[in-house]
């Protein structure tokens, strides 16, 4: 194998590639990607068995071939090598010859053969999103996504088709996020019964989406993987989490009786401010809301106290209500900056819905807090 390609171009594959590298170790394979020279493309592959990715770049191969490279070895040469062009080549045995310029590097290579077979296509029920709505999915719900391990069903985002709508929903028991994506066509069974891609998976989707502005995304669906492609050089396979979603509709009140309207801004920054005298472990802040006035307000035994009072539209009774502030700021950070905001409740226990005038396609919910 023996090949020329220019050193960013290399870089910032291997860069794509490093995040789905195996870092648990579990098998020695999955901390190196696969290279093939094929004529005059490079594969560049790199799997932990949950997440795969494969990138295609142009380069002058002059003798076509494969081996497995260290992915974190190759990343931290090629971060320190000028932009110039690099030639690799190996002749023969488990050494990779890497120069640039007047650098030269040795490194040890593990044969292609030991690389797992992966797939990265099925062609059936394919559908496609533009890339700037998949960037636009994570963004506004991602951050509901639970860490919990013990509730895989909850480490993801659910995507299901509604009503010609693509509605994607996270949730982490302390929150929810909704977003519905209008003039979805897609008409894949397994996407009308609803899917779960795992937090990893999600970040290499915004990778591949962020890539791509104004592209269109190919997407399909089986029952273990989604496949994503991106301009015939950048595909991913996810595995998706084999569980059945909550119910998450029952969390969403069907009525509301009382709501309050504030500028996003005013709120978001009151709110980071409070937050700084809260406790360290439970973000615990106070809403008070009355007549015309919010006061936002924590009490810290150790620390002190914060109290700022905003005005708002509000006419009904007055009510109090423990929140984290964390996840306040979450679900205020994903709104338009200078948008109004719209909070609407039942009382100081029920879930808190959080809307936004200028995205009537977002619903956030908080749980409150006893505090």
């Amino acid at each position: 194998m023996k090949f020329v390609i220019q050193a960013p171009v290399l870089r910032d594959a291997i860069g794509k590639l490093l995040t789905v590298v195996d870092r648990k170790n579990s098998r020695p394979i999955l901390t190196n990607c696969l290279v093939k020279a094929n004529k005059t493309t490079l594969e560049l592959i790199a799997t932990d068995l949950e997440v795969s990715a494969k990138l295609i770049l142009p380069a002058k191969v002059e003798v076509e071939g494969s081996v497995c490279i260290n992915t974190k070895n190759i990343a931290d040469i090629l971060r320190e090598l000028p932009n110039d062009e690099v030639k690799l080549a190996v002749e023969g045995g488990n050494l990779l010859n890497l120069s640039c310029k007047n650098i030269d590097y040795q490194l040890m290579v593990t044969g292609a053969e030991e690389f797992p077979q992966l797939t990265f296509s099925n062609n059936s029920s394919e559908f496609k999103l533009k890339a700037n709505q998949v960037s636009l999915i994570i963004d506004k719900t991602s951050h509901a996504i639970s860490t919990d391990e013990t509730r895989l069903y909850l480490n993801g985002i659910y995507l299901q088709q509604l009503d010609g709508k693509l509605r994607s929903v996270a949730i982490d028991g302390h929150r929810l996020a909704l977003l519905d994506t209008a003039e979805f066509i897609g008409g894949n069974k397994h996407l009308a019964d609803g899917v779960i891609v795992p937090r990893k998976g999600v970040n290499e989707l915004k990778k591949i989406a962020d890539s791509n502005p104004g592209k269109d995304l190919t997407m399909s669906l089986d029952e273990s993987f989604m496949f994503v492609q991106a301009n015939n050089d950048y595909f991913l396979s996810i595995r998706l989490i084999a569980r059945e979603y909550p119910k998450y509709q029952t969390v969403i009140p069907s009525k509301t009786a009382f709501m309050f309207n504030i500028d996003r801004n005013a709120v978001l920054n009151a709110v980071k401010r409070v937050r700084i005298l809260s406790n360290e472990k439970t973000n615990g802040i106070k809403f008070a809301i009355k007549d015309g006035e919010l006061t936002i307000s924590t009490k810290h035994a150790a620390m002190g106290e914060a109290v700022e009072v905003l005005p708002v539209s509000y006419s009904g009774k007055a009510m109090e209500f423990g929140f984290n502030a964390k996840y306040v700021m979450d679900s205020l950070n994903v709104l338009n900056e200078g948008s109004e905001v719209i909070f609407e409740f039942n009382s100081e226990l029920s879930p808190v819905v959080i809307k936004a005038a200028d995205l009537p396609e977002f619903l956030g919910i908080i749980m409150p807090l006893k505090l």
